[in-house]
């Protein structure tokens, strides 16, 4: 898959440690996004149902929790996620330029836009 190939080559992660950051990611996007938006960014993402079913189980209700009370930002809610594979919270922001570079790469500036804005 291209989107793990370039997170593994390009951080020096593990395959399970990037299908895993990048299915938290996903999984915010799909929880954050309405039905038709989340289709055009899933659209261009090989296999996304099995990168969010990667993602680690407590990380994504830990990252929700804190979406729902939290002012820190959608972004932030997603390091306790990293920490469950044995990522540093510091990831987080080291795996999103990739991968709205790779929505971009595959949807366009419309795709990567819609992703993008979930993450501010």
């Amino acid at each position: 898959m291209e989107l793990i190939e370039m997170l593994t080559s390009q951080l020096g992660v593990t395959a399970e440690q990037a299908k895993g950051g990048s299915g938290l990611i996903f999984k915010m996007a799909k929880d954050k996004l309405d039905e038709e938006e989340f289709g055009k960014v899933a659209g261009v993402v090989p296999d996304m149902e099995g990168i969010i079913s990667s993602a680690p189980k407590a990380g994504v209700i830990e990252g929700l929790t804190s979406l729902l009370g939290g002012k820190a930002g959608h972004l932030a809610g997603l390091a306790s996620g990293f920490k469950h594979l044995d990522l540093g919270g510091d990831m987080v922001g080291k795996f999103v330029p990739i991968i709205l570079s790779f929505v971009q790469s595959k949807g366009g500036d419309e795709v990567k836009d819609i992703l993008e804005k979930i993450m501010k």
